[in-house]
Parts: structure tokens; C-alpha cells; sequence
């Protein structure tokens, strides 16, 4: 789910609340891991029921993230402490994707930057200084499409809980 700063929900209380669909809260941003075979709709639904106000829910099926964490999408890509790995999940695939490698705020002095487009996923790197942060909240403005941005080890734990299920 995208809440943003906003809105604040307690994730860990939805998911006692929504038991019934064998749900498993990863952290505390709106992450969770539904292991209940249920209809997008349904799930939808009972989220939206749950939640105080209104918001982006974002719904990926299991296959996509298995996909997606086994293909090492981030080889090659600068990597270390001061670099962070992360993935945008998009409310709907793009109709038009724009070029890539795709930089903020430039190709040669990047703080952000996106490297692949597949499906529902944006994947990019950013920088971790504090003007970083200003760029990963630009991404869906200039997507066009609403967006919640997952650290990659957000990604890799749900596909393990998926995969070990």
C-alpha cells in the first residue's frame, strides 16, 4: 500500500484483522504477503475496508515477484553502503516506458537512477544522501501512474516467505 506520511495505519493490526487470508505483515510500511488463494477484488476490498482513508493499493501476484527476485535484475549495478537497491510497484504497467537508464537529477551525476522496467516494476538504484529521497518521490509524477517504492530486500524477503510457503 501507498500511505504515504499522511496517512498512518497500523499494518500488523490489518493483518490479525484480515487472518482469514493467512496474511504475513512485513515491516511496517504496508507490506504484506497474502498466502490465501483470494481474487484480486476480494483482497482489494477487504484492504480498502480496513484502512481509514483512502489509498493506492497495489496487488502483485505471487509468480510475479518470484520472477522478478530470480533473475538478479540488479547484476552489474553499483552496489554498497552507500548505494541503495530498490523497486517501485506500479498500480498499472506503463503504457509508454520511458528510455532507459533513466537519471536524476543527470546520466553522469546521478542520485537516482532507474535501470529496468518489467511489468509492474520499476527497478532502480538511488544514492543515500537526503536529495535522494526528493527523487524517489518524483518517480510516479513523472510515470504518470501511482507508485509505493520497496527497498530490493523488502523484495527478496517476500519471495523467500512465497517460495518456502
Amino acid at each position: 500500500m501507498n500511505v504515504g506520511g499522511a496517512n498512518r495505519c497500523r499494518p500488523a493490526l490489518i493483518a490479525k484483522q484480515l487472518a482469514k487470508f493467512d496474511i504475513v505483515n512485513i515491516g511496517a510500511v504496508g507490506t504484506f504477503v497474502v498466502r490465501k488463494d483470494v481474487s484480486e477484488s476480494v483482497l482489494r476490498a477487504a484492504f480498502a475496508r480496513k484502512l481509514p482513508f483512502q489509498c493506492e493499493i497495489m496487488i502483485c501476484p505471487a509468480r510475479d515477484i518470484i520472477r522478478l527476485a530470480s533473475k538478479n535484475p540488479f547484476a552489474g549495478q553499483p552496489s554498497g553502503p552507500d548505494v541503495t537497491r530498490f523497486v517501485n510497484v506500479l498500480h498499472k504497467p506503463l503504457r509508454q516506458p520511458p528510455p532507459l537508464p533513466f537519471a536524476l537529477p543527470s546520466n553522469d551525476d546521478w542520485l537516482l537512477k532507474i535501470i529496468a522496467i518489467q511489468g509492474n516494476f520499476v527497478l532502480g538504484l538511488y544514492r543515500r544522501e537526503m536529495k535522494a529521497i526528493s527523487y524517489l518521490g518524483q518517480i510516479e509524477k513523472r510515470l504518470g501512474v501511482p507508485a509505493t517504492t520497496r527497498n530490493w530486500n523488502t523484495i527478496e524477503k517476500i519471495a523467500k516467505i512465497l517460495r518456502d510457503r
